[in-house]
């Protein structure tokens, strides 16, 4: 894995040594093992490679299948080898030589264009084809790994990141104003709805289960493939649907482990992290390698002020599951001095654009910091649980069941759930109701909430930025999802699957710890997505078929917990307290500046921070007035940089 680029010029113009030498020293800070590149006449291309197994198993990239002609740049670990081995006819004996971008050359040498569709793992790559005179190039269907490219009418050229892109005769740094509104205007930790856009005019991306082809000096992306499953799963009972769950997902756990360095995992309380540690710790106990956890907690004198259920500090959940799996050095750290403000230059370093997921963005940089400092090169996360393996929202349910009239089986499971969460029926009973007959119709947004709102009111009309966010789920006017359509329009919005691809390449490329998280599996999500409901919330249980499917792998005080839940980061704005000085005057330089007035409602930011001012406290950390504030500052400190 690593970093890849190239140019390709069309007309067959040259490029220099020089342009060649340019290119490697641009990734020269980023954490790679090896640098290398291959150059003839028309076309370049260059990777820093990020060794995750022995140098015997890899063949120097960028590499180059002599008898084809075919050359290969790629940022990848592939997870289906074996199955690769057997489709493309490679003997067994040959496996442990094969490196990923060979196999990827035979996939494109069998199945060409339609070769990503064959590939499962995390990948992007692009292929120079000789005889074709083409460049062809894919991003994996959850667009684990990012590529960027800008393209006019001599040339095209591609990167891992922005920066090398940048270095280009030609490349501005003007802002994608279209890019820009959608950012300020939508509430949710989401960038924009644009997939191929950034915020440069000048670059774009390619989106998750893309490809992109380039000939006679024309650019043409498609899609290649989704998570959706073919058909949906029926089978006989409760213990068969565990028993498969159960396979394919160790299948995913155990195909992130290919690595002959140190492993880590994020650990937090709760089912989705703690089941990824579960089987990976036992799957390492019999190689006698231990899994290093980590995990986020608050700093000493913070005062929790949530209500008892929702716990910043997750540490008795989290010593249950080291307890109960074993064979884990487990470390928490609070990132004493830290803070959402403290990091947020580097972050704008790492990320090369504004980013939302601020509340967080400090221990999500540190645990990589520290891991980095002790060697370990692959991370394991559990970050996409939420819509695959620990989906299932049982009020959502409910209120499935109640508008389809199915009031014997919605009596049984309410009966249940009350008791499992230790609630009174009747208060269940009217809480569901409002929330059945309280939503719209699907598809038929409300007006837009101004609480969130700060957008610069002449701007948004200029970018006709809410008409084009209509048919997006995105906050903007509420929410109209059902339980029937909620996973489908999340896994349909490639901006909001490809969200934790983009931070964890940065965050790679600049510590050199790789994130693998199995709950993002394509395979685990479409096996998940071809389940009936009631696998998902059934007695009185929600996220009922992990909890079952874990059983006897996961520790019981965590998997059967249903009352208790996480919330990390509710002491961000604590963190920042004793900076508050110079956070105030930050923010009244910002209102007095003029840089942001244009793209943001100066009014609207002033009154937000007036109010917040008030009385600084830990407990503005989900106030949406100190959101919008702290937005606003991401945006302020991003355009400085620009001017």
């Amino acid at each position: 894995m690593g970093v890849i680029l190239g140019i390709h010029t069309y007309n067959h113009d040259n490029i220099s040594d020089e342009d060649t030498q340019q290119l490697m020293e641009s990734i020269r800070d980023y954490r790679v093992d090896a640098i290398g590149s291959w150059h003839r006449d028309s076309i370049v291309l260059v990777c820093g490679e990020r060794r995750l197994l022995a140098d015997e198993c890899y063949s120097p990239m960028p590499y180059l299948d002599d008898d084809s002609g075919i050359v290969i740049t790629a940022d990848v670990i592939l997870d289906n080898r074996e199955e690769l081995f057997e489709r493309l006819g490679i003997a067994r004996e040959r496996s442990s030589t094969v490196s990923d971008c060979e196999l990827i050359i035979r996939a494109y040498q069998r199945w060409g264009y339609d070769c990503p569709r064959y590939l499962y793992g995390d990948f992007a790559f692009m292929i120079w084809d000789q005889r074709e005179q083409t460049l062809f190039g894919a991003r994996d269907l959850v667009g684990t790994r990012t590529l960027y490219f800008h393209h006019d009418a001599g040339r095209f050229a591609f990167a891992s990141t922005m920066k090398p892109l940048h270095m280009m005769k030609g490349v501005t740094k003007r802002v994608r104003e279209s890019w820009l509104a959608e950012f300020i205007t939508i509430p949710l930790v989401l960038d924009c709805v644009d997939t191929q856009g950034t915020v440069y005019q000048d670059i774009e991306q390619l989106p998750p289960s893309h490809r992109l082809l380039v000939k006679n000096g024309r650019v043409t992306l498609s899609k290649y493939g989704s998570v959706e499953p073919e058909q949906k799963l029926k089978l006989k009972s409760n213990a068969e649907y565990e028993e498969a769950f159960r396979d394919v997902f160790s299948q995913a756990v155990r195909a992130r482990l290919r690595t002959n360095q140190p492993i880590g995992a994020t650990l937090s309380g709760g089912l989705d992290s703690g089941s990824v540690v579960s089987i990976a710790s036992r799957e390492l106990a019999s190689a006698n390698k231990p899994l290093h956890t980590y995990s986020y907690i608050p700093p000493q004198d913070f005062i929790p002020w949530t209500k008892r259920t929702r716990l910043p500090d997750e540490r008795p959940f989290i010593k249950e599951t080291v307890r109960n799996a074993g064979n884990i050095a487990d470390h928490y750290l609070d990132f004493d001095g830290k803070s959402s403000l403290s990091e947020m230059n580097e972050w704008l370093d790492i990320m090369e654009m504004p980013y939302k997921f601020i509340e967080n963005s400090f221990w999500f940089k540190g645990i990589k910091e520290f891991a980095a400092d002790q060697g370990v090169a692959l991370m394991l996360m559990g970050a996409g649980g939420n819509y695959s393996i620990s989906w299932g929202d049982a009020t959502d349910y409910y209120v499935h069941l109640l508008k389809r009239f199915r009031m014997l089986k919605f009596g049984q499971e309410l009966k249940q759930y009350s008791q499992n969460m230790g609630v009174g029926r009747k208060w269940m009973l009217k809480f569901i109701g409002e929330k059945a007959f309280a939503r719209r119709a699907a598809g038929s947004p409300g007006p837009v909430n101004d609480e969130y709102q700060f957008i610069n009111p002449a701007f948004a009309r200029s970018t006709n930025v809410y008409e084009r966010l209509k048919p997006y789920e995105v906050g903007v006017g509420g929410f109209s999802l059902t339980m029937m359509n909620e996973r489908q329009k999340f896994y349909e919005n490639a901006a909001v699957v490809g969200m934790q691809g983009t931070v964890a390449t940065k965050l790679s490329l600049r510590y050199g710890v790789i994130e693998r998280d199995p709950t993002n599996d394509p395979r685990v999500i479409r096996f998940c997505l071809s389940l009936p409901l009631d696998q998902f919330v059934q007695n009185g249980m929600d996220r009922a078929l992990v909890r079952r499917s874990m059983n006897g792998l996961l520790a019981d005080a965590v998997r059967l917990n249903q009352r208790s839940r996480g919330v990390q980061g509710s002491d961000w704005v604590h963190r920042i307290l004793p900076q508050w000085h110079s956070f105030a005057a930050e923010i009244d330089e910002l209102c007095s500046s003029g840089l942001v007035s244009q793209y943001l409602n100066i009014d609207r930011v002033r009154s937000a921070f007036a109010k917040v001012n008030q009385q600084p406290r830990a407990e503005l950390a989900t106030d949406p007035d100190m959101k919008i504030v702290i937005r606003s500052l991401v945006l302020y400190r991003f355009l400085k940089r620009l001017a």
